[in-house]
């Protein structure tokens, strides 16, 4: 795994022990961060079940201000440390290593903004349909922001989510990236 694009491009990525976490494959976050493009530069990144980080660190590769990597499983912890260690990241960064959904209530009381929200939780769960729901309320989500779901495609997240709207989809496969911004 490597940094595809951005002032890191060709940087390896170290990855997680195991199959409990999968990488976001690198045909589709190409796609998703060519699409975010107009919202990474000085951006507020929030990388929800981030594993090694990959797409979180091509946000800041691409130009993002600072990315907040949220994940709980011990190895893809590991591997995210050592990624942001070797690349000098950790500067722009914050790790919270906790359990996505009950972060998201705890960030939404600090007050935290983010220009853009991706989530890729664990195919065949039904936690992406549940953080958008949550993110839904627009708390977390800049004015014009952006949240990018990544999920699994026989799993179609509903076309709004309290004040947030989805205006696009892009589908590879068994996978698909929903993203969703402010209803108008």
């Amino acid at each position: 795994m490597r940094v595809i694009a951005g002032a890191l491009k060709g940087q390896r990525l170290a990855a997680p022990k195991g199959r409990r976490t999968r990488p976001t494959a690198d045909q589709v976050r190409i796609a998703c961060l060519d699409a975010l493009a107009p919202w990474l530069p000085g951006a507020r990144f929030l990388d929800l079940f981030a594993g090694a980080g990959a797409v979180g660190i091509e946000a800041l590769s691409r130009g993002c201000a600072e990315c907040v990597f949220v994940e709980a499983e011990r190895s893809a912890l590991r591997a995210l440390r050592q990624n942001l260690e070797r690349l000098g990241l950790a500067g722009r960064t914050r790790v919270l290593p906790r359990e996505a959904l009950a972060t998201l209530e705890a960030l939404k009381r600090q007050g935290a903004r983010f220009d853009v929200i991706f989530l890729d939780p664990p195919y065949g769960s039904p936690l992406a349909a549940e953080a958008v729901g949550r993110l839904g309320d627009g708390l977390l989500l800049a004015p014009t922001g952006v949240l990018v779901a990544q999920h699994f495609t026989k799993s179609p997240l509903p076309p709004r989510a309290g004040s947030l709207a989805a205006f696009r989809r892009r589908r590879f496969g068994e996978t698909t990236l929903t993203f969703f911004r402010a209803a108008e």
